[in-house]
């Protein structure tokens, strides 16, 4: 019986990170953001209603959707953030699941789902272990505004879009404690792996 292990943090939490890290024991991952880049591209069901529901002005020159565009108009707007999520989830939770069969059925001992949103749209049945990624919310701050350059103001309204990460690590079964080092939190991750018997 393969181990599903359900992968969370919170915005630049340093979950891609962790995520990487499972390659060194051949543990497969099943990404979610992957994922929902893949259903919303051109010619998906998902991309013709994202463009039905908020128009033309969210597409690049090439039709592809404008991330960015479609970012500002749905974190300052909770009914249209809803509106999108009622689009993509059902999609991205479908594709997710077939790809986790289809690596059970493959063969793997362990099968890791990446997913940032894991709590938030309750999908914690579909795994067998919850494993969160947490940082200090400064920490997290200074991060997303580092990496993606906004503004104070931008990176809380995407922080404030989530469960607060103290709360995720609270429903976890397991934590790792991405403050220090990048070798550090490699250590807690194969102690757990361990533990739970999967190396």
């Amino acid at each position: 019986m393969a181990l599903i292990i359900g992968l969370t943090g919170s915005i630049a939490s340093g979950k891609s990170t962790v995520s990487l890290m499972f390659d060194d024991y051949n543990i497969p991952v099943v990404d979610a953001d992957k994922i929902s880049r893949e259903v919303v591209a051109p010619g998906e069901k998902a991309y013709d209603q994202i463009v039905n529901t908020f128009g033309q002005q969210i597409l690049r020159e090439d039709k592809t959707i404008n991330r960015k565009k479609l970012g500002e108009i749905v974190f300052a707007d909770e009914a249209k953030r809803n509106q999108l999520n009622e689009i993509v989830h059902p999609a991205v939770r479908e594709k997710i699941l077939k790809r986790r069969d289809g690596y059970v059925e493959s063969g793997a001992t362990c099968v890791v789902l990446d997913i940032p949103l894991l709590f938030e749209s309750k999908l914690t049945h579909f795994v067998d272990k919850t494993l969160v990624v947490y940082v200090d919310e400064s920490v997290q701050l200074n991060r997303l505004m580092e990496r993606d350059k906004y503004t104070e103001n931008e990176a809380l309204q995407r922080i404030n879009a989530q469960i607060p990460i103290r709360e995720k690590a609270k429903l976890a079964d397991a934590i790792i404690d991405n403050n220090g080092t990048k070798y550090q939190s490699y250590e807690q991750l194969e102690k757990l792996l361990q533990e739970w018997n999967i190396i």
